[in-house]
């Protein structure tokens, strides 16, 4: 079975640079190389309850959590199709998917628009498939931080 602590223990101990933030019933995961920033840029996080603007998980539920992370429109597009649109404030993203639903890989409630995906509580082969998706993520994250350094230099 997995839990958010394992997939915490291999973010950790699989990528370098990665700095997580707990708050809010959330972590979050920050590459961000020598503290270079103040914050670095996120490209993962573990939530374990319901938030005041997303709710659409429904994730008060006993033992249920969710991991998001932010793989790009390369790797959401092959698996979803194009980003659906931004959803008003307070609002969901328009789709065929079960936000509630346990161990489906589906576009973020709130931020498939920005081609963020989520799972919640994946089982240890659908974990698997997601590590490339996780490292992808975290890759894109450590370009945007080098974009920002670079931009900052200037």
């Amino acid at each position: 079975m997995v839990t958010p602590h394992i997939i915490q223990e291999w973010i950790l101990s699989n990528f370098d640079h990665v700095v997580p933030k707990s708050a809010w019933g959330e972590t979050s995961f920050f590459v961000n190389p020598g503290n270079s920033l103040p914050s670095g840029a996120y490209f993962a996080t573990l939530k374990e309850k319901d938030g005041d603007n997303d709710k659409a998980s429904n994730l008060d539920r006993e033992g249920v959590f969710q991991l998001n992370f932010g793989s790009g429109k390369h790797a959401f597009e092959p698996l979803f199709g194009k980003p659906p649109a931004r959803p008003p404030k307070g609002s969901i993203i328009e789709g065929p998917w079960d936000f509630g639903a346990q161990n489906q890989l589906m576009p973020h409630p709130i931020y498939g628009w920005m081609s963020w995906m989520c799972i919640l509580n994946p089982s240890t082969k659908m974990f698997d498939k997601c590590k490339p998706l996780l490292e992808q993520a975290c890759e894109k994250a450590l370009a945007n931080v080098h974009k920002r350094l670079e931009g900052s230099v200037q």
